[in-house]
């Protein structure tokens, strides 16, 4: 994929109702956008589909809705008024402003892409026989690529853990790293910058001071007693969460990747101390088989360990998506020990202990983390579905297509029904089957343009199943399937498209 991909996803989106600046005929409102009709279906869809996931099969997973507005002391407690911040730099000549530790783990990506040509070549080469492991072992182009990337990570490591910001930007200037706009070396000193947004419950200026969360962990920590006690949940058990965050994004670019306003998707799982390696392994592995049961293709994953951890976790690392502007984040998995709940419990005064009957003992759980971001879920199936095809014709000509490779079970619209004309009783018919099939899953009816017209709209949005109503369904009962795929169409009887649908989508 490439930037020339994305921007056609882009356009896409805006063109087919998925996303839209907000506020766009007042020249929009930076890094904020709106979900269209065909947008806030597929993100509904990847949010349920998380959430069965999570919580349906799994029984001692719950999940709870906590408010945006929490007490000021929570976010004290949290560390994320004193230390919620990114390390940013400038740029002198361009006037942009750039995450520091990003530019850098940019930079060290050049490394990891030759890495790859390196083994894409060697599989080329000896073909079946190849033994990429013995390969990345013994290779020494790999091993030096792979030391400098060490030896980076090292010295951003000893920069960021240390505070001494100053050491980041001599990294900066060491490697050469440019400006990606300006090609200009003239870099500022490097800052943090809290990411909070304030605001006031009172109407009085200065008084109650409240935040607009930046996560929304804490709203399951702070009610880590009521679901524990009322759910009578014993270890290990989990609580699950959906819902919107809201980050003071100093750089928010690359569409919906990176906002203000986004939507996370998150469950912390609390374990007994101690097992915390474990359950890190479990669902580690479980959150990538979700991904890979969406249908997308393994080697555009990959797992990133933290250079610099989290002032809460021992242990973290992110499951990384290949964007057509790289690997980036998409979900990342935190081992956060005990953490939150011994913070809440000092500054709450409310003791956040288990009792746990096998081993007669109080104890604070740890905890366990798998967040992922709603909006760059949204993304990255965008991103992996979008094709623009070429269609060779039985008569030697060429054609053209734009699709979305939804997984049906995702898809905005499960089936399209479409009757052949607005005549003879076909669209009587189509809207009986429609009035059958509304109730089980999402459907669509149209019936102006031509038919072949219609197919390419339902391609465009990514409807898996076309229906034609025509003048033989009137004589024997039957309809013609379009599958968007393989284009291929059959006929079936009507009163089985439904069950082909949800089978489809099960």
């Amino acid at each position: 994929m490439s930037e020339e991909h994305f921007k056609n996803v882009i356009s896409h989106c805006k063109e087919y109702g998925f996303v839209f600046p907000s506020s766009e005929i007042y020249d929009g409102l930076a890094a904020v956008y709106d979900y269209g009709q065909n947008g806030v279906e597929l993100k509904k869809n990847i949010r349920e589909y998380w959430w069965k996931s999570m919580v349906q099969l799994h029984e001692n997973i719950v999940g709870i809705d906590a408010s945006i507005f929490m007490a000021p002391k929570v976010w004290k407690a949290s560390g994320h008024v004193d230390g919620f911040s990114d390390p940013m730099i400038d740029n002198k000549d361009s006037k942009k402003r750039y995450r520091a530790d990003v530019l850098i783990e940019e930079y060290q990506e050049k490394y990891r892409v030759k890495n790859k040509k390196e083994i894409d070549k060697a599989k080329a080469r000896f073909g079946d026989a190849f033994d990429e492991a013995q390969f990345v072992a013994t290779n020494p182009n790999i091993a030096r690529n792979n030391a400098t990337i060490a030896e980076i990570d090292a010295k951003l490591k000893d920069g960021l853990e240390s505070g001494q910001l100053d050491k980041v930007r001599d990294l900066i200037i060491e490697l050469g790293i440019a400006c990606p706009l300006s090609g200009s070396k003239n870099w500022t000193d490097v800052r943090q910058f809290n990411l909070m947004y304030s605001t006031q419950m009172s109407a009085t200026d200065g008084e109650s001071q409240i935040y607009l969360r930046p996560e929304t962990a804490q709203g399951i920590f702070v009610n880590y007693l009521n679901v524990q006690k009322t759910g009578r949940m014993k270890i290990p058990f989990g609580i699950a969460q959906t819902g919107k965050a809201f980050r003071n994004e100093i750089v928010a670019r690359q569409f919906i990747f990176r906002m203000r306003e986004f939507e996370q998707m998150e469950m912390q799982f609390f374990i007994k101390p101690g097992t915390q390696k474990e359950w890190y392994e479990h669902w580690k592995n479980e959150r990538m088989n979700w991904h890979l049961s969406l249908g997308i293709d393994a080697k555009k994953y990959r797992f990133h360990d933290h250079v610099k951890l989290a002032h809460y976790a021992d242990a973290a690392l992110d499951i990384e998506y290949e964007f057509p502007f790289g690997f980036k984040e998409v979900e990342g998995i935190h081992s956060r020990t005990d953490f939150d709940l011994s913070r809440h419990q000092e500054f709450s005064k409310k003791k956040m202990q288990y009792f746990d009957t096998e081993i007669n003992q109080h104890y604070i759980p740890y905890v366990i983390e798998t967040s992922i971001g709603l909006d760059r879920m949204f993304l990255l199936i965008l991103s992996n579905s979008y094709e623009e095809e070429t269609i060779n014709k039985e008569d030697g000509t060429t054609d053209s297509r734009v699709v979305l490779h939804l997984p049906a079970k995702i898809a905005p619209n499960k089936l399209a029904i479409l009757p052949l004309t607005k005549k003879d009783g076909l669209p009587e018919i189509a809207k009986a089957l429609m009035d059958d099939c509304k109730k089980s899953f999402h459907c669509f009816y149209e019936e102006k343009d031509a038919i072949g017209k219609r197919y390419r709209r339902q391609d465009a949005i990514g409807t898996p199943f076309c229906v034609t109503i025509d003048h033989q369904t009137k004589e024997d009962g039957t309809v013609t399937v379009r599958h968007r795929d393989s284009m291929t169409q059959e006929r079936i009887p009507m009163d089985k498209v439904k069950s082909m649908v949800l089978e489809a989508i099960s």
